[in-house]
This record gives C-alpha cells, structure tokens and sequence, in this order.
C-alpha cells in the first residue's frame, strides 16, 4: 500500500518573518507536507511557487517593517515574483496572509482585488490605541468560505502594531455588497459592533478577515497559528478544553480543500 501523497504547503519567509514555524507546524497538523522557502530561492528559481497547492506568508516583522508593516516584501513579491503569484491564484490555489501576512497581500494588491491584483485597495493602519496590541479576541465568522468553513465563533491572539483595516467608502461597500468579510472582531456574545478591547485596532466593521471574489486568496491579522493546541490557550488548566486549538480548523479547512480540489 502506498502513502497517502499530501497536499504541498509553502511557507515563504524573509527576514524578519518569526511565525514561520508555528506555521508551518500547523500545517502538519492538519495534514499537509509543510516546506518553508525563503523569499530568495523564490526569486532567483532554485523553488517555484506554482509546484504547491497552498501558500502562506506568515506574521512577523518582515524586513522590520522599516518602510511600513509588510511594506518590503510585499514590493518584492509583487516585482519579482507577480507572473508566479498570478498563475498560482488564477488555478484556483489557496493563499493565506496572516498578520504581517496580512499586511503584505493587502499592499501587494493579493486582497481585496476589486479591480484586479496587484493594485492597493486598503491598508493595514496604525491601532487606535496607539499601541502594540497583545491580546486575545473573539471573531464572528460570516459569509461562510474555503477557510472558516464550520466556524461560527472563534478565539485568537492578536499580536500587531498596525492591524486597523481601513478603506474607501467604495471598497468598503463592495466588500460588503459581495460578501468578502469573513470574520469580524466581537465580545465573548458573539456582538460584532464591540468596541476596543474586542476589536483591538479600530478596524472599520471590526473587520479582522477579509478574501477575494474568488475566495481562494484569504487575509486575517489574529494568528491562527499560535492556536493550534489546548496548550496554547490561557485559561488551558482552569477549563476542560478540547485538545485542538481553534486555529487548526482554519488550517484543515484548506488541507481538505486542497486534497478534494486541488490534487
């Protein structure tokens, strides 16, 4: 009997990038080959985007956030690498951005893509509070999608100094007329018009995930990744938790996806 073959999971890193592998570790989990790839073997084609099934551009501080938060490598994956990004998200492949992920598809023109990639529609701004936040949050999960598939409610940190999405009244409007709001920030009532501390930055809708028209290209500022275990969560010895996170769910949604889709 042979092996059952994995979908193919690349984390791409650069420096600064710091969740690499709670990333990719959560890929794992949920049953995907995980392989974390520099930018650099990217752009000179010692890898090719196009031989994964999934893509992730993980949270850190890449390239220290020195020209604005993702800012660098957003200009470098969109100038060198924007015929591999194109031709992997017109397949119908999933791309995932988390936090400063996030922040480098939004800027890149990955998300929202109203008008076509690779044009910057938002962006991730400053928190209201004039702060690094470092917190967990509630979401409401809406519009149901490839990746919050089964998700109704769900509880993650945040860890970010400009996480506020904002953007025209127009884009705003369409994000909602077409239903690309994935999840909201909300109170442990499920209330998504919760102001600070639930919805950490000030996001306008208390938006914290957005996806494209296609759905198969999905952003969001709280980390998945760093709830993939009951072990993760702050209250694990004072309350009976299930043994998976909240998070992995976001990640065996596009593992599924990928191995009934995609192989």
């Amino acid at each position: 009997m042979t092996a059952k073959t994995k979908p193919k999971a690349l984390v791409i890193r650069a420096a600064g990038t710091n969740c690499n592998n709670e990333t990719a570790l959560a890929f794992e989990l949920a049953g995907a080959a995980a392989e974390q790839v520099h930018v650099n073997e990217l752009i000179h084609g010692r890898k090719e985007i196009n031989d994964y099934h999934i893509l992730a551009i993980p949270g850190g501080f890449s390239y220290g956030d020195d020209l604005g938060s993702g800012k660098v490598l957003a200009n470098q994956l969109a100038i060198k690498l924007k015929q591999q990004l194109e031709n992997f998200v017109l397949a119908g492949k999933l791309a995932i951005g988390i936090c400063n992920g996030f922040q480098v598809i939004i800027k890149m023109g990955l998300l929202p893509a109203l008008k076509g990639t690779f044009m910057q529609e938002a962006t991730l701004a400053n928190n209201d509070s004039g702060k690094f936040e470092d917190r967990w949050v509630w979401m409401k999960a809406e519009n149901d999608s490839i990746f919050t598939r089964g998700i109704k409610r769900i509880y993650l940190p945040v860890n970010h100094g400009e996480g506020k999405f904002v953007a025209s009244n127009e884009v705003i409007g369409q994000l909602r007329k077409q239903k690309l709001i994935k999840l909201r920030y909300a109170d442990e009532s499920g209330m998504d018009n919760a102001a600070y501390p639930y919805n950490p930055n000030g996001s306008q809708l208390n938006i914290a995930a957005i996806t494209n028209r296609e759905g198969n290209v999905f952003g969001m500022m709280p980390h998945p990744e760093k709830f993939v275990t009951k072990y993760a969560h702050p209250r694990w010895t004072r309350e009976n938790l299930p043994d998976e996170g909240d998070g992995l769910r976001i990640f065996r949604n596009m593992v599924e996806y990928a191995e009934s889709k995609l192989m």
